[in-house]
């Protein structure tokens, strides 16, 4: 062999051997790494989560459901909201209080509404600004309308009043015209959110009834026939999530209309009754109430409710707003 090629050879050979030394080492590496980036690629996009709406409405069970949106609004890693409603509603004030946090929310992610029984009365005007809202075809949604009621309790003798409506709170006409204020206010709500949707007129609406949810697919008070699973699929959907979470909020026990009224069985309550939209106590004192919920509830007087001509019957049967 030549002498001048023998180191030239054993040069190749070295430069040889170190580059599959090289490619090993890589392999190697790469191999090890392989778990960590397939593990990082993997997290979710995001999470949708889950709030549950199955009780009337009160101010206990709007506190709870307050504070979970404000807690999606306010974590990060939550993408979108999914309300999973079955309220027959309650009174007017934690009703506008819903909505008012759900249109918060509606701003800053999308917010689906998954109707499983019910959304009447103050249960559909908290879900109105939902950027849709799926129900089943038995469910029974509408009942936009409210009442002043209150319930019978002794007077209370030799009192001393700086105004003559001081314990009244006001007289009939009062009661009737602040009724017609919330109406105006509570059909207004439901144009603003649904008046592309809606094939029913401001006058048909105010009549307060009841529809299926297959019916009010047709008129517009939804969206479409879905469960919350499909809500769920929507609603990440909509905020651009391909791999996500679903997480559902704390909620508490049922609570049922019965409370409304401070009974345990519909009992007409005592001079210190349990003040049926706060839970307060007020003594003797005829404390009215406005009510955005559908049904009768044992023992009210009805002061005033959205008085309109109603051509045809309430399609489930029921009167109430």
């Amino acid at each position: 062999m030549n002498p001048t090629l023998a180191p030239l050879r054993n040069l190749l050979g070295t430069v040889a051997k170190s580059y599959v030394t090289v490619v090993v080492v890589a392999l190697l590496v790469s191999a090890s790494l392989a778990p960590i980036v397939w593990g990082s690629t993997s997290n979710p996009d995001g999470t949708v989560a889950v709030i549950e709406v199955d009780s009337t409405l009160t101010e206990s069970s709007a506190e709870r459901i307050t504070d979970d949106l404000q807690e999606a609004r306010q974590n990060d890693s939550i993408s979108a909201v999914v309300l999973d409603v079955d309220s027959p509603g309650g009174g007017v004030s934690v009703s506008e209080g819903l909505y008012l946090a759900v249109e918060r929310t509606a701003e800053q992610m999308p917010v689906v509404t998954s109707v499983d029984s019910t959304a009447a009365s103050g249960g559909y005007y908290m879900i109105a600004p939902s950027d849709e809202i799926y129900v089943k075809p038995g469910s029974i949604v509408g009942s936009i309308g409210v009442r002043a009621t209150y319930f019978d309790v002794p007077p209370t003798d030799e009192q001393i009043t700086t105004g003559p409506d001081k314990n009244t709170g006001g007289t009939e006409a009062e009661y009737k015209a602040q009724v017609e204020m919330m109406r105006q206010a509570f059909v207004g709500t439901v144009i603003e959110h649904r008046g592309d949707e809606l094939t029913l007129s401001e006058t048909e609406l105010a009549y307060a009834k009841v529809y299926t949810g297959t019916k009010s697919v047709e008129n517009g008070l939804a969206d479409d026939i879905g469960d919350t699973e499909v809500a769920i699929g929507t609603a990440a959907d909509m905020a651009g999530l391909k791999d996500y979470d679903t997480i559902e909020m704390e909620s508490e026990p049922r609570s049922g209309i019965s409370l409304i009224i401070g009974g345990e069985n519909g009992d007409r309550p005592e001079a210190s009754a349990v003040h049926p939209q706060t839970f307060g106590r007020y003594g003797a004192v005829n404390t009215p109430t406005f009510l955005a919920l559908w049904g009768s509830v044992d023992n009210e007087r009805v002061i005033a409710a959205t008085e309109l001509e109603r051509p045809v019957a309430n399609e489930t049967g029921g009167d109430r707003p």
